[in-house]
C-alpha cells in the first residue's frame, strides 16, 4: 500500500552560543524523539513564514528563518513527508513547549549523550563541527 500524497513540512535550526534547540515529539512519527522544531506548511506559506510560525508555536520563541540547509523525506505506510530545515537566528520570547512538543531545551552536544535523538536531526546536527559525533559512534546510527 502507497502513503497519502506527499505533504510538505519544515524545520527551523537555532543555535545559541554552543547550544541547539531541539523538542521533544509529542505526535508521530517520531514521538518521544528529539528533533529540530517544525511542521506542516500551511497553504500560501513561504518555507520561512512557516518555519518561523511552526517554532512559535511549538517553543515560544521568535526567530527569523533564513535559507534551507538540509531537506528529507519521511515514508511509511501512512504518512509521506517532505521535509525542508532552515536556518534560523533567535530574535526572542520566552522558552516553552507547547503545541506539538512534549518539551523543548537548548542543548550543547555533550548534554545529547543518552538523549533519545531523531535520526533525521543527527545527519543534519552531525553537518556543524561543534556536533560532530566520533566516527565509532556513526556505525551505530
Amino acid at each position: 500500500m502507497n502513503p497519502p500524497s506527499p505533504v510538505a513540512g519544515v524545520g527551523a535550526l537555532v543555535f545559541h552560543g554552543r547550544r541547539v534547540l531541539l523538542v521533544r515529539r509529542a505526535h508521530p512519527p517520531y514521538a518521544g524523539e528529539w528533533a529540530i522544531p517544525g511542521g506542516r506548511i500551511l497553504p500560501g506559506e513561504s518555507l520561512q513564514q512557516a518555519a518561523e510560525r511552526e517554532l512559535r508555536e511549538e517553543t515560544g520563541l521568535r526567530v527569523r528563518a533564513l535559507e534551507p540547509v538540509w531537506a528529507f523525506d519521511i515514508i511509511t505506510a501512512d504518512c509521506h513527508y517532505v521535509v525542508v530545515d532552515l536556518a534560523a537566528t533567535l530574535v526572542g520570547g520566552e522558552l516553552r513547549a507547547a503545541d506539538d512538543a512534549a518539551d523543548a531545551r537548548w542543548f550543547s552536544r555533550e548534554e545529547l549523550g543518552d538523549v533519545p535523538l531523531n535520526v533525521h536531526t543527527r545527519r543534519l546536527l552531525d553537518r556543524f563541527a561543534v556536533f560532530s559525533w566520533p566516527e565509532e559512534q556513526d556505525s551505530q546510527a
